[in-house]
């Protein structure tokens, strides 16, 4: 009797963000149900809830951006460039660091953008749990230079761009 194979082990960053995430995701539940429950059933409610789970989203979703960039799953316009993979290989190249500059030019401006949003919220209070408002765009700030690192890195690397979940999603 053979055992079946085991998936690969995923890297511990993976893992992290997976299990950063899926916390994000356990509080924000648990927090709008105790909610609704009391909120419905009581006549209060945890005025507190409704922030939290914000802040909790917004630092889920960049969390995932973040881990979603070096597995290849952010959207990406394959079509266009999947005539050039066997007629033009060194076209392709070029188009591939091209979009991966593209990528960096724009992680720069979201990390400008919330770099200034995180400046003014330092000193501004949340209004019902009191947290610095600088906690809202911090994971802004730290997705787009993540990312912006992992594209230069694609440059130096001249990685191609990759076509091996386009079945996935067309």
């Amino acid at each position: 009797m053979t055992l079946p194979d085991s998936p690969p082990r995923r890297p511990l960053w993976q893992r992290s963000a997976e299990t950063a995430m899926g916390l994000c995701l356990a509080v924000m539940a648990v927090a709008v149900f105790l909610n609704v429950v009391l909120r419905y059933g009581f006549g209060s409610g945890v005025a507190a809830s409704e922030e939290l789970s914000r802040l909790l989203f917004v630092w889920m979703v960049f969390i995932g951006a973040t881990a979603a960039y070096p597995l290849g799953e952010h959207m990406a316009f394959t079509t266009l460039l999947r005539p050039l993979e066997h007629r033009s290989p060194r076209l392709l190249s070029l188009m591939s660091r091209l979009i991966h500059l593209l990528v960096v030019a724009s992680c720069v401006m979201i990390a400008w953008g919330s770099w200034q949003q995180i400046v003014v919220g330092m000193d501004s209070p949340s209004v019902v749990i009191g947290y610095p408002m600088a906690l809202l765009p911090l994971p802004a700030f730290l997705c787009a230079t993540a990312i912006a690192v992992m594209a230069l890195i694609d440059v130096v690397r001249n990685k191609p761009i990759d076509f091996g979940h386009e079945a996935d999603i067309e």
